[in-house]
C-alpha cells in the first residue's frame, strides 16, 4: 500500500452487494451440486463475473479494472460465498484478487500493460506456486530453485496446493534465486516470476480433497522450466518482501467468504426450521433450535465487523496483521460453527446432499486451514500483541 483509499460507504457497500448478487444468483445450487460431484471448473460462473467486470475490482483503473480497495473485494467476496458456491465459487476467482497484487505493486509498466487487463477478462487463469512440501507455511526454507541463464532462468523444484493448475495458463512462482544458507538472512534471497504454465515442464496432479472438488489443488513437479528476464517481478532476491503485499488481503478475503459461507447455511436452516413441523409444531418454536441458530448469527456478525476493521485498515495504508488474521481466525471458526448448526438443525436431513448444508460444511472446512493455521495466528498475536517471547 502507499495511497490511503477513501473507504466506501454503506450505500457504495449495497450496490456492489446487488452487483455481484444479480451475477451470483443465476448460478443455482444445482449448478454448484453438480460442480461437486463432477469436478469440472465452474467455467460458466468465472466468464459471468469476468464479463461483469468483477475480476478486476481491485485493479488500477489504467489496465481495465476498477481500482477499488479491500474493502470493497471483501463485500464482494462475501456475497460470492453466500449463495450456493461456497468456497468452490470464491476460489474459482479470489486469486485474482491478491494474488497478482506483487505485480500491481512491483510489476513494470509493461508487465502490467501485458498481464493485468487479461486477468481482468478472464483470458487468463492464474496458479499460485508459493508452497512447498517440505516447507509448509515456513516459507523461507522453500526449494524450488532459479537459475541464472543467458536470458533468463531456469527452474527446478516442485510446489503443493496449487490452486487451479490443471486449467491456469500462467503461474505466479515463488522461488529461490540464492539458497537458504547463503543468505544474510532467512527471507532474502527468493524472487517472484509471473509467466506461462508450460506443462512440458511443469508436471500437474490433482489431489482429492474433502471439499472444493470443482477448483482443484496441486502437487506439480517442475523439471527444467525456463522463464525469461521479462518474467520476473521487481528485483532478483526481494520476492518475499513483495508477497506479503498479497498476505493480509488474502486473510482478509478468506475471512470473508467463511463468513458468507456460514450466512448461506444459517438461512437454509432458519427456513427449515421454519417449514419442519413435528409434534404438530415448527421445529424453530423450540428453543432448543432457536437459541443456537440466534449464536451463530450473533457470531457471524462480530466476526464480519473484524473483517471490515481489517480491510478498512489496510486500505487506509495502516498496519493490519493482528486484525487480519483475528478476522481470519474467528470468521472461519464462525462459518464453521454456522455449517455444523445447519446440519444439525435438519436432523437426518443435513446429512443428504438434497439439502446442501453438508456440501457447506466440507466446503467452509478449508477456511480454518488455510491460508494460515489456527495456531500460527495464535502465535502472531502472542507475539505482536501482546508481546510474549517467540515460541518457535
Amino acid at each position: 500500500m502507499s495511497n490511503p483509499r477513501t473507504l466506501p460507504t454503506q450505500e457504495e457497500r449495497d450496490v456492489i452487494r446487488e452487483g455481484v448478487r444479480a451475477v451470483v444468483s443465476r448460478f443455482d445450487d444445482e449448478y454448484w451440486l453438480a460442480r461437486d460431484e463432477d469436478g469440472v471448473f465452474p467455467f460458466e460462473f468465472h466468464k459471468a463475473m469476468a464479463d461483469s467486470g468483477w475480476l478486476g475490482i481491485t485493479m488500477p483503473e489504467e489496465y481495465g479494472g476498477a481500482g477499488l480497495g479491500v474493502t470493497e473485494a471483501a463485500v464482494m467476496m462475501n456475497e460470492v460465498a453466500s449463495h450456493g458456491g461456497g468456497m468452490t465459487a470464491a476460489s474459482a476467482i479470489h486469486v485474482n484478487l491478491f494474488g497478482p497484487h506483487p505485480i500491481v505493486v512491483k510489476g513494470t509498466p509493461d508487465q502490467k500493460s501485458r498481464w493485468v487487463p487479461r486477468l481482468i477478462s478472464g483470458e487468463d487463469q492464474v496458479a499460485f506456486g508459493i508452497t512447498e512440501p517440505d516447507a509448509g507455511l515456513n516459507t523461507t526454507r522453500i526449494k524450488t530453485f532459479a537459475e541464472k541463464v543467458p536470458g533468463g532462468y531456469v527452474v527446478h523444484g516442485q510446489k503443493v496446493w496449487t490452486s487451479t493448475a490443471q486449467i491456469a495458463s500462467k503461474i505466479l512462482l515463488l522461488t529461490r534465486t540464492t539458497r537458504y544458507e547463503d543468505c544474510a538472512r532467512p527471507t532474502d534471497g527468493m524472487t517472484i516470476f509471473y509467466t506461462d504454465l508450460d506443462r512440458a515442464k511443469i508436471d500437474v496432479h490433482k489431489i482429492p480433497k474433502m471439499g472444493r472438488k470443482a477448483v482443484d489443488s496441486n502437487a506439480i513437479f517442475i523439471d527444467g522450466l525456463f522463464i525469461p528476464d521479462q518474467d520476473r517481478i521487481g528485483e532478483e532476491g526481494k520476492g518475499f518482501s513483495y508477497l506479503l503485499h498479497s498476505l493480509n488481503p488474502e486473510r482478509i478475503l478468506v475471512g470473508a467468504e467463511a463468513i458468507g459461507v456460514g450466512q448461506d447455511a444459517l438461512r437454509r436452516a432458519a427456513r427449515y426450521a421454519r417449514e419442519r413441523v413435528v409434534f404438530d409444531r415448527p421445529i424453530g418454536q423450540n428453543q432448543g433450535i432457536q437459541h443456537p441458530l440466534a449464536e451463530r448469527w450473533m457470531y457471524l456478525e462480530a466476526a464480519w465487523q473484524m473483517v471490515i476493521r481489517a480491510a478498512e485498515l489496510y486500505d487506509s495504508d495502516v498496519t493490519c496483521g493482528a486484525e487480519a488474521n483475528t478476522a481470519k481466525f474467528l470468521a472461519a471458526r464462525a462459518g464453521q460453527d454456522a455449517c455444523w448448526q445447519a446440519m444439525a438443525t435438519h436432523g437426518g436431513f443435513g446429512y443428504a446432499k438434497e439439502y446442501h448444508v453438508e456440501r457447506l460444511y466440507r466446503e467452509v472446512a478449508i477456511t480454518r486451514l488455510a491460508p494460515i493455521t489456527e495456531q500460527l495466528i495464535m502465535s502472531f498475536i502472542a507475539e505482536r500483541v501482546l508481546e510474549l517471547p517467540k515460541s518457535y
